[in-house]
């Protein structure tokens, strides 16, 4: 066997806290060899993105190494100055981090940010630069890249600027691609492609991948080992197949039992709503519903798109109704036109028999407090100067709600559903790890006991185990209050276990609507049969299995 490409022997890294220095990774040894894809997987805070982030050195500031050493090639990255690590970065190491919305530069054009990393390592000129920009971004799959690349990353879809990211990636064609969860903001067909991409670069290069990934599908179908991490240690490790179809380890055991696309015990879904009297209105009601937006001037000729185009949807009270379809298909912007956070172009919203198109002043207000969101990016979506308790609270403060007191006990009820620990009252969001963050959110977003919660991606950024209790949580939630969901999500094996209708959208059109159950088992749109078809977990072979 060829020599690792990426050594890491014994790494330890901690975090400086309050209370003393927080051990992360613990004595964690893992080699990846040249074009091999090595998948590591594990719970929220197990440790995976630390030990991602100490390959290229990007820890936070409150962090330190503690033991232990990274090689890459002949190369020891603990021992690199900070100019040979910047050629390092890009052209050696390729890195793909979880979240867009701040990885991404909010005032430069996401064809300008591809093209600087090929400037920075000699690649292009500034002049051809731009060109190999926009052929980058048509390598990763982004529709229209030419027209795309003169757009901001607050112009595309959270789907769109996670492509943008992993053009950044591929650019400098690295040896080593560190992808953080890459795919999490990814519909399934695109995700496909993207991975499929990733490992045609590794055939091509003979580069390798370190995949950090809560989706066991993912890693079933793509990686040759999965490494398994608890508590900061690899608790197991070993070829991809035989680790998910014979776990040796009780954890690995517990994170298969919880994957939806894995375990089809899970896949048979709530029981469905029944019919409502006749004559009683649905909660939403949104007719012919229009968005465009005007794209940049190509050939001196303004140019719009219709993100979304006549959509028709109802929202039962105590139903979920789920959203899905490709990155950019008009899912998002039609939950934040049924919130009425942004004006549509033409069409009708109806919330409980009222007509709340137009809803300026304190109807737009009671429409705030009875309609709630849950943001697909916890990092984004949580003010970094708050602490988890006043981010809770604060809905409950600005309606009026309780006293301090109060306030605080609700928060710590919350925080309890969403299976936090009561002390994480008094963090911040820079000391959670990405699906800690997500679970605050939705403990806000359920603090005013609303009517209707639009979850955009409310669990892509959880592991299978937490994302298992967060479900539970909410159908428990809905049982109980009768709240209704419009969900959001790109993962339908998360879908056909909480839904219990489904609309399909493709370029802002919905192409079919139905009980959940009857469309993945007998869906009559090819677009959607093309969707259930690219769900993870299907038992694709890793490419070097693939020959005979």
């Amino acid at each position: 066997m060829s020599a690792p490409l990426l050594e890491i022997s014994d790494l330890a890294v901690s975090y400086r806290a309050r209370a003393g220095r927080v051990a992360a990774v613990r004595g964690v040894s893992l080699a990846v060899a040249p074009g091999e894809i090595v998948a590591l997987v594990g719970e929220s805070g197990s440790g995976k993105s630390t030990l991602a982030h100490a390959v290229l050195r990007l820890l936070a500031d409150n962090a330190a190494i503690d033991g232990g050493h990274v090689r890459f090639g002949d190369q020891d990255i603990a021992a690199l100055s900070d100019r040979e690590l910047r050629a390092v970065r890009g052209r050696g190491i390729g890195f793909v981090p979880q979240d867009p919305a701040v990885s991404l530069n909010p005032v430069l054009r996401v064809g300008d940010q591809v093209a600087e990393a090929l400037r920075l390592h000699g690649l292009a000129t500034r002049r051809s630069a731009r060109l190999d920009a926009v052929e980058v971004l048509e390598r990763v799959g982004l529709p229209d890249p030419a027209v795309r690349a003169r757009q901001y990353p607050h112009e595309l879809s959270g789907g769109m600027r996670q492509r943008v990211l992993i053009a950044v990636a591929i650019a400098a064609r690295p040896k080593l691609i560190v992808a953080d969860e890459p795919t999490s903001a990814l519909d399934v067909t695109v995700q496909r492609r993207i991975l499929d991409r990733l490992q045609d670069l590794t055939e091509e290069l003979g580069s390798a991948v370190l995949l950090v990934t809560h989706d066991l599908g993912v890693a079933a179908d793509r990686a040759d080992r999965i490494a398994v991490m608890s508590r900061g240690r690899i608790v197991e490790s070993g070829p991809a197949r035989r680790t998910l179809a014979e776990p040796a380890h009780p954890y690995t055991r517990r994170l298969i039992r919880s994957a939806p696309s894995l375990a089809t015990a899970r896949a048979a879904g709530p029981a469905p709503v029944l019919d409502k009297p006749s004559g009683e209105p649905p909660l939403v009601a949104a007719e012919g519903l229009v968005k465009e937006y005007r794209l940049p001037r190509a050939a001196g000729a303004a140019r719009t798109v219709r993100a979304v185009d006549g959509v028709d949807l109802e929202v039962r009270r105590g139903e979920t109704l789920a959203l899905v379809g490709e990155s950019g298909s008009g899912k998002s912007t039609t939950a934040r036109l049924v919130l009425r956070l942004v004006p549509a172009t033409a069409g009708r919203i109806v919330f409980d028999g009222e007509d709340v198109t137009a809803a300026r002043g304190a109807r737009l207000r009671a429409l705030r407090r009875r309609a709630q969101l849950v943001y697909q990016n916890p990092y984004a979506s949580l003010d970094p100067r708050l602490s988890v308790g006043a981010t809770i609270t604060e809905p409950l403060r600005v309606f009026g709600v309780g006293d301090r007191a109060s306030r605080t006990a609700r928060a710590r009820e919350l925080l309890d559903r969403v299976a936090l620990p009561a002390d994480a009252l008094r963090r911040r969001p820079a000391e959670l790890s990405g699906g800690q963050r997500q679970r605050v959110a939705i403990a806000r977003a359920l603090a005013l006991s609303p009517d209707l919660v639009v979850c955009d991606e409310p669990v892509s950024a959880l592991d299978v185990s937490v994302q298992a209790r967060v479900l539970d949580l909410l159908a428990e939630l809905q049982a109980d209050l009768g709240v209704a969901y419009l969900l959001i999500s790109h993962d339908l094996a998360v879908v056909r276990q909480v839904a219990h209708r489904v609309a399909v959208l493709r370029a802002g059109r919905v192409v079919e609507t139905g009980a959940t159950a009857d469309l993945f088992d007998r869906p009559a749109h090819p677009y959607t049969r093309e969707l259930l078809a690219a769900i993870p977990g299907g038992g694709r072979r890793p490419h070097s299995e693939e020959s005979p």
